[in-house]
């Protein structure tokens, strides 16, 4: 004790209590700082800028599930934010039997998954913790036992037909292609195949994107999923009836012919062949204003044609980026190439199932053992 220290006598009957003397912020900790107000505060512009980050098909989705997850906790007297773990496992029971208008059928597993994980990031963007889903998995996992067992369709994921050039060659030998839509669409389909294109990005194109070379065209595409540029190589074909190049090559010309040499690569195009005609609704003009289409009417093309040429399957746009991995990797092609050619994110889950397709019989333990 130092010489000087002054000595305070205890006050009788006072109690006495062993401590441990310790720093303020022991050696390395940091002091918990409370944002102030400010620090809380966010932007229209900025708040914008994070929901424009979000896909807009995923935005659509996750918002039409928190509000049927909203009405039916205001329905069941329950609190949606922040949820509890009972809640949740509630709500995903009444998805398992509760038939939707549209397909007159319970949810899927897949839809079940979805609408989750649209709840839980709702709870996070509101400074919540996720909600306790261990009874929500359980319910579901034996809902997807439960379909499996039943030989219920919702049992297997749902996914598009895959496109092959065999296909591919049958939707054109449907398509009128003296017409600039038919024209268009030859192009359209036999790009987004070459690319692995997701019809977002392929009617993102502008003329711009597609520089003739040598080779044929290099074509770049925005990957949105995993917000990169990739310069896809599109090559001639052996088939002139199904060369992309030949294709684009006699689309560009056309809609050069018809005063276009600029702007969307993709365009409207209606029934009397016009091109990029304006289109109103209530007397307002709606639609992009330079006749871009939309990655709806891309997909339908797809569907249209597969369906004139009578093939059978689940046809959308998807079918073209499907086609391309399930064709690549058919004929040898690295995986890795594969996902870089069509902008899938390392380690893509998707991708592998289509892979797994053809690997399941080129790889199979079976081969050359002799049965």
């Amino acid at each position: 004790m130092p010489e000087n220290a002054i000595v305070t006598p205890l006050a009788a009957g006072a109690d006495v209590v062993e401590a441990e003397l310790v720093d303020d912020h022991p050696a390395g900790t940091t002091a918990v700082v409370v944002p102030a107000a400010r620090d809380r505060q966010m932007s229209a512009e900025t708040a914008a800028a994070i929901t424009a980050g979000v896909a807009a098909s995923t935005r659509r989705a996750y918002t039409a599930d928190r509000t049927a997850f909203t009405t039916w906790c205001t329905a069941e007297s329950r609190t949606a934010v922040p949820a509890s773990g009972e809640t949740m496992a509630e709500w995903v029971r009444y998805l398992t039997v509760t038939p939707r208008p549209r397909t007159g059928k319970p949810a899927g597993p897949a839809t079940i998954e979805r609408a989750l994980a649209a709840v839980t990031s709702w709870h996070l963007e509101q400074n919540h913790p996720k909600p306790n889903m261990r009874g929500a998995r359980a319910v579901l996992n034996a809902y997807k036992d439960h379909l499996a067992e039943t030989k219920a369709a919702a049992a297997q994921p749902r996914q598009a037909t895959a496109a092959l050039p065999q296909q591919i060659r049958a939707m054109l030998a449907h398509a009128d292609r003296t017409t600039l839509a038919g024209k268009r669409n030859a192009a359209l389909i036999l790009v987004g195949f070459a690319t692995a294109a997701r019809v977002s990005e392929l009617v993102a194109l502008d003329q711009a994107a597609a520089v003739e070379s040598e080779h044929g065209f290099d074509v770049t595409l925005y990957r949105k999923k995993v917000r990169k540029h990739t310069v896809n190589a599109v090559l001639y074909g052996t088939d002139p009836a199904t060369c992309p190049v030949r294709a684009l090559q006699t689309y560009l010309a056309a809609l050069a012919d018809a005063g276009r040499a600029e702007g969307p690569l993709f365009v409207r195009v209606d029934r009397w062949d016009r091109m990029a005609p304006p289109l109103t609704r209530g007397g307002h003009r709606i639609g992009d204003p330079a006749g871009r289409m939309t990655a709806e009417a891309a997909a339908e093309v797809v569907e249209r044609l597969a369906v004139t040429a009578g093939l059978t399957g689940a046809w959308s746009g998807h079918s073209l980026r499907r086609g391309f991995a399930t064709a690549a990797r058919t004929t040898g092609h690295d995986p890795l190439e594969i996902a870089r050619a069509g902008g899938w994110a390392d380690g893509s889950r998707v991708l592998a199932r289509y892979l797994d397709d053809v690997d399941r019989v080129k790889n199979s333990p079976l081969v050359g053992i002799g049965l």
